[in-house]
């Protein structure tokens, strides 16, 4: 009897987390509906040349299984028919719950990765667990979809990138120690020292890490350990490569961040290049420049 209640709770289980990533469901999203759209449009309502491509795209918000919550995640992909590698977009940010969530993770997608849909990827995008911890277990959200690019017809499950703003960064380099699947990432202006940004800017502490990281001050030294890719870098997957790019004049997070990394990643021989441009945390002035350079990555690395 023991022996069969074990199998049996091991069936349960097995089958309860075989279930994450799996989309719940699925919903075409009109562009027009939202109120942002008119920052995409003329005054004849007619789409701005550098948003033209829009037109081009088809975007569904999703939810899909990540441990025991139900997450939202966003979609884009091509209208034309096709096979398309997919890039995983990790948007910044934090705290934002229900529909701010996915709108900001929508508007953020296509400022920052709408263009890579045009050139032939599918992007999607987690909008984070409401329950938040920046960088703990809510990693899985984003880990998750490497299952669920399965569910999309469109979608070539074998070719899979990653690319990351800001919190995403962290985000992304937590993926590329935790999952083998990703072949290639882009970080831009990324938190790698958790600590060191507690120095600079002392109310990320007060206002995000003690809000949303579990037992923060009873951890506080190792929980910052683990969200800061400078003390794991050796564990970073060798067989994928990144482009760490970074503005000069960012106040948000430190650009010396970005060099100190690389300098440890040299150490250790890592695959990656470095790019740093006179601009800010929000590469203001910077879009055709990015763009060009994202397209380029990864039609080179995937």
């Amino acid at each position: 009897m023991k022996t069969k209640s074990l199998l049996f709770l091991l069936f349960i289980t097995f089958s309860v987390f075989s279930q994450n990533g799996k989309i719940q469901s699925k919903k075409h999203l009109d562009l027009s509906k939202f109120k942002f759209w008119k920052t995409f449009t003329k005054e004849d309502g007619t789409l701005k040349e550098k948003y033209k491509h829009l037109d081009k795209i088809d975007f569904h918000v999703i939810s899909y299984k990540s441990d025991e919550h139900i997450v939202s995640g966003i979609i884009a992909e091509p209208k034309k028919e096709g096979k398309f590698p997919v890039i995983i977009f990790n948007r910044g940010g934090n705290k934002e719950i229900g529909n701010r969530a996915k709108m900001k993770t929508l508007f953020s997608m296509i400022h920052a990765s709408s263009k890579l849909v045009q050139e032939g990827y599918i992007v999607i995008a987690s909008c984070y667990r409401e329950q938040d911890e920046f960088g703990g277990n809510d990693i899985n959200d984003v880990l998750y979809l490497t299952e669920t690019v399965k569910e999309i017809d469109k979608a070539d499950s074998d070719k899979i990138g990653m690319f990351g703003w800001s919190r995403g960064g962290m985000m992304t380099y937590l993926s590329l120690k935790m999952s083998d699947k990703i072949k290639t990432a882009v970080v831009g202006n990324g938190v790698s020292d958790l600590k060191e940004t507690i120095q600079e800017r002392p109310m990320m502490e007060a206002k995000v890490y003690a809000l949303l990281i579990p037992d923060y001050f009873k951890n506080k030294e190792q929980e910052l350990k683990n969200r800061s890719v400078i003390h794991w870098t050796e564990e970073l997957n060798k067989e994928s490569n990144l482009l760490i790019l970074y503005g000069t004049k960012d106040k948000r997070v430190n650009p010396k961040q970005a060099e100190i990394l690389a300098e440890k990643l040299r150490e250790i021989n890592y695959n990656f290049e470095i790019k740093k441009f006179d601009t800010d945390h929000k590469f203001s002035g910077k879009d055709e420049e990015l763009n060009t350079i994202l397209i380029q990555w990864f039609k080179e690395n995937l």
